[in-house]
């Protein structure tokens, strides 16, 4: 899929990080598409135009969401997406973290690589203190991101989140500023 020239907001090894546009459309609704066997049953990534138009719409222009594509940086291709949502000022200063990966790029270390540029990102130049992760217990490798990723488990929430039709169970994952950087 042709790529223009990124505007990264960080880089690792591998992968960099960007923010979402609307152009990114086609090529994210079709690794949506290509990764439905990896996402079910733990995540619904929009995969239609009009889908991935309302999505990204809104991680661009609520101030409450911040989301960043995770490329790889030798072809622009898009390997995953990494949200914070509900992004809460104040005294707070904390978000949570919603992530997925394409079929393409899974089991590759790219997640995690991007991973921690978000965090990196989210703790600089976003100003936040502590991210949070809910993850279904049974999404082994969404819980293994969150553990590589140095996020602490704080606890176990039944029924905590709608998805695909019904309440499900999370465990709740934590990072602080203090946590990432001690001293």
């Amino acid at each position: 899929m042709p790529h223009t020239a990124p505007h990264w907001l960080a880089e690792g090894p591998r992968v960099a990080i960007r923010h979402f546009t609307p152009e990114d459309g086609p090529e994210f609704t079709a690794r949506a598409r290509e990764s439905k066997d990896l996402h079910r049953p733990w995540l619904f990534p929009p995969d239609t135009d009009e889908a991935y138009a309302a999505y990204a719409g809104r991680l661009i222009e609520d101030p409450t969401k911040a989301g960043f594509l995770v490329c790889e940086k030798d072809s622009g291709a898009i390997a995953g997406f990494i949200n914070i949502n509900n992004i809460v000022r104040g005294g707070f200063q904390c978000g949570a973290l919603g992530y997925g990966a394409f079929a393409h790029a899974a089991g590759r270390g790219l997640m995690r690589e991007g991973l921690d540029l978000v965090v990196g990102y989210a703790f600089g130049p976003l100003g936040l203190h502590r991210l949070e992760i809910n993850v279904q217990p049974e999404n082994a490798a969404s819980v293994a991101l969150a553990r590589g990723g140095g996020f602490r488990l704080e606890g176990f929430s039944p029924a905590m989140i709608y998805i695909d039709g019904a309440w499900r169970d999370h465990e709740r994952w934590a990072l602080t500023a203090e946590m990432r950087n001690p001293g």
